[in-house]
């Protein structure tokens, strides 16, 4: 399996992930393992509802999960809690969402800069990071309130929002579902090459069937939960 760019630092390490809504209900997450290296980017396709959005959620430490850990860049995301926890998310992970989920009366450059709240970044150098982002990624009205802003300008927001902190790991949740196959490759072009330019990990959950052949690592999701083999058990 080619490993695109990828180096033997790890970016991402899920060791025996479960998690299931009711306590005795099916495991809606059920992960063996998985690793990304520095730099790797991977696809993991299935079915809308099969748990694929629980998954980058559990990730991120949005949920705990039953059994099994989570570290990002060598950091254990459950090892820690509260604020502590914001603190790891704000300086590893970036999130890319299906519906963006832009601050509303916000500008453009101002939902970038929220996005290094939690991150190490200096806060004198937010919005100048914020600005030179966005111009990068062809937003030109930084100042103008992103629901003023065509729904393809929000999607570079999003991608701008979830690099700037330099993170190890972006997370990205069926980043074309609103979009034409055309549009959506372009979309999938775009956040694979700027996770390229900074060097961040990118973990891609989709059932767009059209962007699959943009990444030469892919997984179904129904398969991480095998065992590798002559694992015991």
């Amino acid at each position: 399996m080619s490993h695109d760019g990828a180096s033997t630092e790890s970016a991402l390490d899920i060791d025996g992930l479960r998690f299931r809504y009711e306590r005795r209900g099916h495991w809606v997450v059920d992960v063996a393992g998985l690793r990304l290296g520095a730099g790797e980017q991977a696809l993991v396709t299935g079915p809308s509802g099969c748990g694929k959005s629980t998954l980058l959620h559990l990730i991120a430490g949005l949920i705990e999960p039953e059994h099994g850990g989570v570290r990002v860049a060598g950091d254990s995301v459950f090892g820690v809690r509260g604020s502590a926890r914001d603190e790891l998310r704000g300086r590893t992970i970036g999130m890319i969402f299906q519906t963006h989920q832009l601050l509303s009366g916000f500008t453009a450059a101002e939902n970038v800069m929220a996005g290094l709240l939690f991150g190490d970044v200096d806060r004198s150098e937010h919005r100048g990071r914020a600005d030179e982002l966005l111009g990068r990624l062809g937003v030109d009205a930084v100042d103008r309130p992103v629901e003023r802003l065509s729904v393809g300008q929000q999607q570079r927001v999003a991608v701008a929002r979830a690099v700037a902190g330099s993170p190890a790991l972006v997370l990205a949740d069926e980043p074309t579902a609103s979009l034409d196959p055309d549009a959506g490759r372009g979309v999938i072009e775009l956040i694979q090459e700027v996770c390229r330019e900074h060097s961040a990990a990118l973990l891609c959950v989709s059932h767009d069937p059209s962007i699959v052949d943009r990444f030469e690592r892919r997984h179904a999701f129904a398969s991480l939960g095998a065992k590798p083999p002559g694992s015991a058990g």
